[in-house]
């Protein structure tokens, strides 16, 4: 619990005045080190970051690309998934089976891996090379 705690502590810094929906996201890298995230809105919407991307963000500032858990806590009724373009970031620096934890803040959980949350990721062998394509 010790990543959802993380999460939970990244919270209070979120920047969200408009919806009042705190967001906060902690990714523990190959190397064991901690990365967090928080939302950040902005007046003009869609223009705002999700915690998820400001973590992975900050690992990657880090140094590092690979994710080995990954913690996402919000004051709701239920746990909150990523939402899809989050997923698909996710899913960029992590393997299917890496563990996601889901959390509120009364302390309902939802566990989850990756995979389960974007089943049928587009990935680097989606993608055709041009000497492959006949082009």
């Amino acid at each position: 619990m010790l990543l959802v705690k993380a999460a939970r502590d990244a919270r209070v810094k979120a920047y969200a005045p408009y919806s009042q929906f705190k967001v906060g996201a902690a990714i523990r890298a190959a190397s064991g080190a901690i990365y967090q995230g928080v939302n950040v809105e902005n007046v003009a919407y869609p223009e705002g970051t999700c915690a998820e991307a400001g973590a992975i963000a900050a690992m990657v500032m880090g140094g590092e690309t690979e994710i080995a858990e990954v913690a996402v806590i919000a004051d709701s009724p239920s746990p909150v998934p990523p939402c899809g373009g989050c997923r698909q970031k996710l899913a960029e620096f992590a393997g299917k089976d890496v563990k996601v934890t889901l959390a509120t803040l009364q302390g309902e959980v939802l566990e989850t891996t990756v995979g389960a949350l974007l089943p049928g990721a587009f990935g680097t062998g989606h993608m055709v090379s041009p000497s492959e394509d006949g082009m």
